[in-house]
């Protein structure tokens, strides 16, 4: 989802490996910007829902990792990076239902395995590059018009 114009705003959100007392303070700062920016409602809650997910997945799997924001005109797109261990199989992986979840991770109510199947269900469009062993990269992007309507920011 190539933007033709100039980041009207680009944030970057440091996300730490197994921080479970912050976990979810990225989304909320993220959600907080695009309320402040002025975008409609259904947006911001898909674009959280998006940034939810993906910084869980970096809390729960990855390494450290950075969310990056960057909104424009005409889409928002978040850029998560993380230096965890990687997606061996990420056509199983965006399956509803599949998880790597440890049994500790579980306990704690994470692990159904929805986090990439919610990316990809409330994104206009998900890229993700990784390899085992090789971290993971996250390119989520969503359509900041609607009905052919362009939103100023």
């Amino acid at each position: 989802m190539p933007a033709h114009h100039k980041p009207q705003l680009t944030r970057s959100f440091k996300i730490e490996a197994r921080d479970f007392l912050r976990a979810g303070e990225v989304s909320l700062q993220v959600q907080r910007t695009l309320k402040n920016i002025g975008f409609e409602e259904e947006l911001v809650r898909r674009v959280a829902i998006c940034a939810y997910e993906a910084e869980m997945n970096v809390v729960l799997h990855g390494g450290d990792g950075v969310l990056t924001l960057t909104v424009h005109s005409e889409n928002i797109i978040l850029r998560v990076a993380d230096d965890g261990p990687g997606i061996e199989n990420i056509e199983l992986a965006l399956k509803e239902g599949y998880s790597t979840a440890t049994p500790e991770q579980r306990e704690m109510g994470f692990g159904a395995g929805m986090g990439l199947p919610n990316i990809k269900k409330n994104a206009d469009s998900l890229e993700i590059e990784s390899s085992k062993g090789n971290g993971t990269h996250l390119t989520i992007g969503l359509m900041a018009r609607k009905d052919g309507i362009e939103i100023d920011v």
